[in-house]
């Protein structure tokens, strides 16, 4: 029986191009998203198997975990990509908004590394993917920077814990990149461009796809890496230099 890589949040931007390159190198793929169109869409596009499942609800988490196990599905793979980005200042940021991001940014891949154990191969690389604004400010960003902060802190301790399993994480921090995460967190089209055109003046010169990010992941899923525990990737474009 042949091993699955699992890419949550895989019905597009950094999850699905990561999710398509995995393919393209021969890997048996399984996504998952919360839309169920959306996430069948994606789905037949890659050719691939697709699972509902809602990183925020710890509920939805574990009925992933128990179909996968009920499918005798094994995973040498997994991506922890699921994210959600709600913008606002410090002073305007609401409880509601707060606990709704770390419930997808923290909660949700503590969770789900949790309940998807019996199904881990040994050994088994899992990639979490985290954010630049855990190493530079943003404003607007405050609630967002915490849950990913909050998440690489609980990578770290994991490490020690799993390694016994043959469990292996590291983590990627994209730098901004053009996906529909601008869109879902009410960017305005004028702003999101000024953003983009923004940029253009760091050293790659222009802003990052999604797909300058899947190189890493398969990376870190490889055997390449098989020495690298809680290894932080930064891939910005060069953005802090």
């Amino acid at each position: 029986m042949n091993a699955y890589t699992l890419v949550t949040g895989g019905t597009s931007g950094i999850g699905f191009a990561a999710a398509e390159k995995l393919i393209e190198e021969g890997r048996q793929v399984i996504i998952t998203g919360q839309n169920r169109a959306r996430l069948e869409a994606a789905a037949e596009k890659l050719g691939c198997m697709g699972v509902v499942a809602n990183s925020g609800d710890t509920d939805s988490v574990r009925a992933l975990a128990k179909q996968l196990r009920d499918d005798n599905i094994r995973l040498n793979g997994l991506v922890l990509n699921a994210g959600v980005f709600i913008p606002a200042g410090f002073e305007e940021t609401t409880e509601a908004s707060y606990d709704e991001t770390f419930a997808v940014n923290t909660k949700g891949p503590f969770f789900t590394l949790q309940a998807l154990l019996p199904c881990l191969e040994n050994p088994c690389a899992v990639v979490f993917v985290s954010t630049i604004a855990v190493d530079k400010g943003f404003t607007g960003c405050a609630s967002y920077a915490a849950s990913k902060a909050a998440a690489e802190a609980f990578v770290r301790v994991a490490n020690i814990e799993l390694a016994p399993r043959g469990i292996r994480i590291n983590v990627l921090r994209p730098g901004v990149t053009a996906t529909p995460i601008q869109d879902k967190a009410g960017i305005s089209d004028s702003d999101k461009q000024a953003l983009f055109n923004h940029m253009e003046t760091m050293a790659l010169g222009r802003v990052l796809t999604a797909s300058d990010h899947a190189g890493t992941i398969s990376y870190l899923l490889s055997d390449a890496s098989i020495a690298m525990r809680h290894a932080v990737i930064q891939v910005d474009g060069g953005y802090v230099l």
